[in-house]
């Protein structure tokens, strides 16, 4: 039986935090399902066909799990049941997403109770990285190396005009 986990995200852009999540993940079952999140209340800098392309580029090398990169737009726990998961991953940096992500994990659960969350404990070194940060930070001219792969440093200062 394989067992399919899906780490659902924005990624806008995937920052090394993310990548340290999905490297963890892919020990722990055998197939990861990357769920790009279209999301477009958060206005996204990169489209979404950019955040599935880029993700698949900083995933081609993982060794582990099967990994998938898949964009959705329905209910988390659809999409989990669409893909086959049983098991919601999801980072934690601080009691900050802890709160909201408790309250995730109890909806999900009321809607389908077979399907498990997860929790990784993001690294020390990635616990202040926040997508939206690392956009500003760059927006602003500030060096972003240490929290993106240097290709998606790249794409963000081309996207930014910098």
């Amino acid at each position: 039986m394989t067992r399919t986990a899906l780490y659902p995200g924005t990624f806008d852009p995937v920052t090394n935090g993310h990548l340290d999540i999905i490297g963890r993940a892919v020990k722990l079952v055998d197939r990861l399902v990357i769920g790009v999140a279209i999301n477009t209340g958060k206005g996204p800098l990169f489209s979404l066909d950019e955040r599935v392309e880029i993700l698949r580029e900083q995933t081609a090398g993982l060794k582990g799990a099967e990994i998938i990169v898949r964009p959705f737009d329905t209910l988390l726990v659809h999409f989990a049941r669409e893909v086959g998961a049983s098991i919601i991953v999801r980072g934690l940096r601080a009691v900050a997403d802890f709160e909201y992500e408790f309250q995730m994990t109890a909806m999900n659960q009321q809607l389908d109770r077979n399907i498990e969350t997860v929790f990784l404990m993001a690294d020390p070194r990635h616990q202040a990285v926040a997508s939206r940060l690392v956009k500003e930070i760059a927006a602003l001219g500030g060096d972003i190396t240490a929290f993106v792969p240097p290709e998606v440093a790249v794409k963000l200062r081309s996207k930014l005009g910098g």
